[in-house]
């Protein structure tokens, strides 16, 4: 169920921000009632542009790694969760170029995860001492939720990546088909029919 749905909302950027705005115009909501949903959702979607901007320009470096397209993305993304390398020449290079931009991309998740938890930690802080117990209850319980799946969600992505470069690297190259396979004379020299070498067909007299 988990993977049908990832596979959708890779295919389907559009639905991935959409449903972004609506949760976090919600949450807002909940920590401040009464406020008018327009104007929520209006400034959700002012503060998210520079995020927006940042992901659609990954998502489109990612879409020309797997070949120009989401369902390749999406096909490619399911390997990686399911552990498949692709058996097609091109797309494992497709593979191996999708899993060493990730790697490289989130190679300082460890200063990231810090510099989340004193963001958010910040945050709590601030809203406890200006505003009251419903706002500090809301962003502590909404910290605890997008802290853990950044720590959990984005560990076990980690270690999908690593398991399909380290697949990658002990999976043998694939032959191509006008390759010609070596023959008893060497590789490339045809059989000489006991002749002599280099002399195929020759009849001995």
């Amino acid at each position: 169920m988990m993977g049908k749905l990832s596979d959708v909302l890779t295919r389907h950027l559009w639905l991935q921000v959409v449903l972004s705005w609506l949760v976090a115009t919600a949450v807002l909501l909940l920590i401040y009632p009464g406020r008018s949903v327009p104007a929520v959702l209006a400034r959700v979607v002012i503060t998210s542009v520079g995020g927006l901007w940042f992901a659609l320009r990954i998502r489109s470096r990612e879409k020309r790694a797997a070949g120009g397209s989401a369902e390749g993305l999406a096909d490619l993304e399911r390997q990686v969760r399911a552990g498949e390398v692709p058996a097609d020449p091109e797309r494992r290079e497709a593979m191996r170029d999708l899993v060493d931009r990730r790697l490289h991309r989130t190679r300082h998740r460890g200063a990231a995860l810090v510099f989340l938890f004193l963001l958010f930690g910040g945050v709590v802080v601030l809203t406890a001492l200006t505003a009251g117990p419903r706002q500090t209850l809301g962003f502590g319980l909404l910290a605890v939720v997008f802290l853990t799946w950044a720590v959990v969600g984005g560990g076990r992505g980690q270690r999908r990546l690593r398991d399909m470069r380290d697949l990658l690297a002990a999976a043998p190259e694939p032959t191509g088909p006008d390759r010609p396979a070596p023959g008893p004379a060497g590789p490339g020299v045809p059989a000489s029919n006991g002749a002599g070498p280099g002399l195929p067909g020759q009849q001995p007299r």
